[in-house]
């Protein structure tokens, strides 16, 4: 399942950056944003589930948990860190990030239908 969301994210990302050249073609920073901010919700996710699989893991609990949280604060602030190196130093539009975020919520959003379709 986790893969199917991942993909779907992945493609609703690709299709609302190609919407945001389209409107927009003379403003290649919205396209653009919104496959950055793709990408950081991708890395977000990975840091997310690799501190996650780490806390419910074998030996996750005691010193070795505080560490993954070490861990995954610092991953944040590195992401913290790309999202304004995205918006200030590559001038990527803020709009088209926040619609690349949300291409993740969007999947797992038809992923939620998909499974709701299943049980009924």
């Amino acid at each position: 399942m986790t893969h199917r969301v991942l993909r779907d994210a992945v493609g609703f990302c690709v299709l609302l950056a190609v919407f945001a050249w389209m409107v927009w073609p003379r403003k290649w920073q919205a396209g653009a944003g919104v496959i950055g901010g793709g990408a950081l919700v991708g890395l977000s996710a990975w840091a997310i589930r690799g501190t996650v699989d780490a806390l419910i893991g074998p030996g996750g609990g005691g010193r070795a948990g505080a560490w993954v949280l070490v861990k995954f604060f610092t991953r944040h602030a590195i992401l913290a860190v790309a999202a304004y190196g995205m918006m200030v130093r590559l001038h990527l539009d803020p709009v088209g990030m926040l619609v690349g975020v949300t291409s993740l919520a969007l999947a797992a959003g038809v992923e939620a239908i998909r499974r709701s379709q299943h049980v009924s």
